[in-house]
C-alpha cells in the first residue's frame, strides 16, 4: 500500500522537503497518525497540503463538508479538527480502509463529528441531498469526471469544491502518445476534467502545487450547466 503521491512532487525536491519538514506539524494523536502513515508510505496527503488545508478551512469555516475517497480516515479527522463544529460525510468503498477509517475515529474520539458512507461513491452520491460548503475529492482519479456533476448538485453557490492529485506526476499535459497504455484512459479523463472546470463560466477554479497537484473550484451559480462529458477521444 505503498503511498505513490508522495514521490510525485511537481516543484523542486529541495522545496517540497522543506514544505513538508518546516511548517507547523500536527500535535497530539492527529500528528502520529500523520507521521505512522508517512513512515510506512499510507496513502494520505502529503503535509504540504495539511498545512493548505487547515489555512484554507480556517478561514471558509465550512459546517456541511463532503469528502469522496476516506482512505485511513486521516484527512476527514483533520477537516474536522480544524471547523470544530462543522460536520463531515466522507464515502469509501474499501473494506480494508473502512474498517482502518474507524479505528481512526475510535483512536480520535471524533466519530460524532464524523459520517462515514460504505460503498461505491457512483451509489451513494445520488441519495445526498446536501448542500455542502466544502467538497474534498482524493478517490480514484478516472472518476473524477464522473463524479463533476453530483459534487456540483451538492456544493452550495460559493462553495469550493478541492481535488487532489490531478497532474499525474507532471505529465498531465503530455502528448498521449507518450503515455504508458495502462495510464491513457485516466490521462484522457483527467484532461476532460481539467478542460471542463477551467474554462466553464459558472465556475472560478485555481490550480496549486502541492503534492501531485490540487484544484480549487468554486461554484459561481446554484445550478451549473455542464456539457456532455462522454470522452471525445
Amino acid at each position: 500500500m505503498r503511498n505513490e503521491m508522495m514521490h510525485r512532487p511537481v516543484v523542486k525536491p529541495e522545496l517540497v522537503e522543506y514544505m513538508r519538514n518546516n511548517q507547523k506539524q500536527l500535535p497530539g494523536e492527529l500528528g502520529k497518525i500523520e507521521q505512522d502513515a508517512h513512515e510506512k508510505e499510507v496513502p494520505i496527503i502529503p503535509h504540504e497540503t495539511v498545512v493548505f488545508m487547515q489555512f484554507l478551512l480556517g478561514q471558509l469555516q465550512p459546517k456541511e463538508i463532503l469528502e469522496i475517497g476516506t482512505a485511513i480516515g486521516f484527512s476527514s479527522s483533520l477537516m474536522a479538527n480544524i471547523v470544530e463544529n462543522s460536520h463531515v460525510t466522507t464515502i469509501d468503498r474499501f473494506d480494508v480502509m473502512i474498517r482502518k477509517a474507524k479505528e481512526t475515529y475510535a483512536r480520535l474520539d471524533n466519530e460524532a463529528q464524523i459520517t462515514l458512507l460504505e460503498g461505491q461513491a457512483a451509489d451513494i452520491l445520488p441519495s445526498l441531498s446536501g448542500p455542502y460548503d466544502f467538497i474534498f475529492m482524493d478517490s480514484a482519479k478516472s472518476k473524477y469526471i464522473e463524479f463533476l456533476p453530483a459534487c456540483l448538485r451538492l456544493l452550495r453557490k460559493g462553495g469550493v469544491l478541492m481535488v487532489d492529485d490531478i497532474f499525474q506526476a507532471g505529465t498531465i499535459l503530455q502528448p498521449i502518445e507518450e503515455i504508458p497504455r495502462g495510464q491513457r484512459a485516466i490521462h484522457r479523463k483527467l484532461n476532460l476534467f481539467l478542460d471542463t472546470v477551467m474554462t466553464h463560466p459558472q465556475l472560478t477554479s485555481t490550480l496549486v502545487p502541492l503534492g501531485d497537484g490540487v484544484i480549487l473550484i468554486t461554484k459561481e451559480s446554484e445550478v451549473v450547466d455542464l456539457p456532455d462529458l462522454t470522452e471525445s477521444k
